[in-house]
């Protein structure tokens, strides 16, 4: 009886991992059960940090407007809702390149905002 081998798909399957893994610490991307493992893994996490970059970017875009309000004597809360009463349709990202590159722009847009925030947030 002849001995059965790995045939070329099989060692083709295997080179095709080895190039994905490549760059990955010691034995995870030699090792082919540990590369399918660490591989699985890392297309895991990339899905998940896809959408948590999301999120963190946003979280710096309002640090950034929030840093940028305080500076002017105006709170995070207030500018935005002096904003949306005002009817200026920017985005977070927007005002955050606003507050960087155009800071007279920026206070502009914070003494608009001044006059029409509510009532109850003054």
């Amino acid at each position: 009886m002849t001995r059965a081998r790995s045939g070329k798909t099989v060692l083709r399957s295997r080179a095709r991992l080895r190039k994905l893994t490549k760059g990955f610490y010691q034995g995870r991307h030699l090792l082919y059960r540990q590369a399918v493992v660490t591989l699985l893994r890392s297309r895991v996490f990339a899905y998940r940090d896809r959408r948590q970059r999301k999120r963190m970017m946003r979280k710096l875009w309002i640090i950034r407007i929030n840093a940028a309000c305080r500076a002017r004597g105006i709170r995070y809360s207030m500018f935005i809702s002096g904003l949306q009463g005002a009817q200026v349709m920017l985005n977070r990202k927007s005002l955050s390149n606003l507050a960087i590159h155009d800071p007279e722009t920026f206070t502009k847009l914070v003494e608009l905002a001044r006059k029409h925030v509510p009532a109850g947030l003054k």
